[in-house]
């Protein structure tokens, strides 16, 4: 490798990417917890301070967690849900925990490291493995799996919902792919069009505003709506129904139905917007220097929250205009 001052240069005289030195300060030793009930194993994503911001520690963790399930011949079914207020708020973009720069000792699929990569290789080896590489093993998982979302599901927390085999929301849930703000199509998970329809899809992504849980459902992108104080009785009550079907029924109906969304175009239209995608973040890095187009944690979230205002706004403009009674006006008698 060149080095041309104090900059370090990759083998195509770049810079190395300055997020190559971000290894992470871990708040917490067990990202994911694991609770056995029965023939259920319950997973449960545990950065709450982050909103359970995906970093490789929880990334990984979470992979280990879900291989334990299906190793264990007495689960049937895998719950999946996130301590504290939110399922998750996505990849971590901002937190003392981001641990990008990190080489991964165990990966999950037969890409190489990233670290010390130059240039747009840095980020696109890495996506391929840590975000859509577990996401499509997690979706060919052999045994059903259920999302349990409380608040927000947002962006990469879209991504972990939508590879479950079903998805029950509290009625304080809602669901987000802002990222078309960072001039990027969506997630790279892109599931979209098959999650939506095309122009569901195309609103939803166009305006980066919060989805609710009752709109979801009347999408059928969620499977059942309850209250947050019933949401996991309920849940339970579904994967306890799910666990007295024979196993091998189970993982049957499982890859028909996966199989058929691939010959769909499921997997293709995913490989295809994984390579837009990068380019979208090539693109920022080329006009702006910032591979995620000048946002991190904060500003994301702000411009989520001002989104969100502004439809809330929009809602009680036309709420009020259409409970005001017309103003009738008096017809003038003409007098000769």
């Amino acid at each position: 490798m060149a080095k041309k001052g104090s900059v370090k240069l990759g083998v195509d005289g770049r810079p190395f990417r300055k997020e190559a030195s971000s290894k992470g300060v871990y708040e917490e030793k067990n990202p994911v917890l694991y609770e056995l009930r029965g023939s259920i194993a319950i997973l449960t994503l545990n950065r709450p301070r982050f909103h359970n911001a995906q970093n490789a520690q929880l990334l990984y963790a979470l992979d280990d967690a879900f291989m334990r399930a299906v190793n264990d011949d007495a689960i049937k079914v895998i719950v999946l849900r996130g301590a504290g207020k939110h399922f998750s708020a996505g990849h971590d973009i901002g937190t003392p925990g981001r641990d990008v720069g990190r080489s991964q000792p165990k990966r999950a699929t037969v890409w190489y490291d990233h670290v010390n990569k130059p240039g747009g290789e840095f980020f696109y080896v890495r996506e391929q493995e840590a975000y859509l590489g577990l996401c499509r093993r997690w979706r060919e998982l052999p045994k059903p799996t259920i999302a349990m979302v409380q608040g927000g599901a947002i962006a990469g927390g879209l991504m972990l919902a939508w590879v479950c085999d079903l998805i029950v929301a509290a009625d304080n849930a809602f669901f987000s792919d802002p990222v078309v703000r960072m001039g990027l199509p969506g997630v790279e998970y892109f599931a979209h069009p098959y999650e939506l329809n095309a122009r569901i899809a195309k609103e939803f992504l166009f305006l980066g505003e919060r989805m609710s849980a009752e709109r979801a459902f009347q999408m059928g992108m969620v499977n059942r709506v309850f209250p947050l104080e019933d949401l996991e009785e309920e849940t339970m009550a579904i994967a306890e129904k799910i666990a007295m079907m024979p196993r091998m029924g189970l993982l049957l109906a499982k890859q028909v139905v996966n199989h058929t969304e691939d010959m769909q175009g499921k997997r293709t239209a995913m490989d295809a917007t994984f390579a837009w995608h990068h380019f979208g973040h090539v693109h920022n890095d080329v006009v702006g220097g910032d591979y995620l187009g000048g946002f991190d944690a904060k500003t994301m979230a702000k411009s989520q929250r001002e989104a969100n205002a502004n439809k809330v706004r929009k809602k009680s403009r036309q709420k009020k205009t259409a409970t005001q009674k017309p103003v009738r006006k008096k017809n003038k008698i003409k007098r000769s």
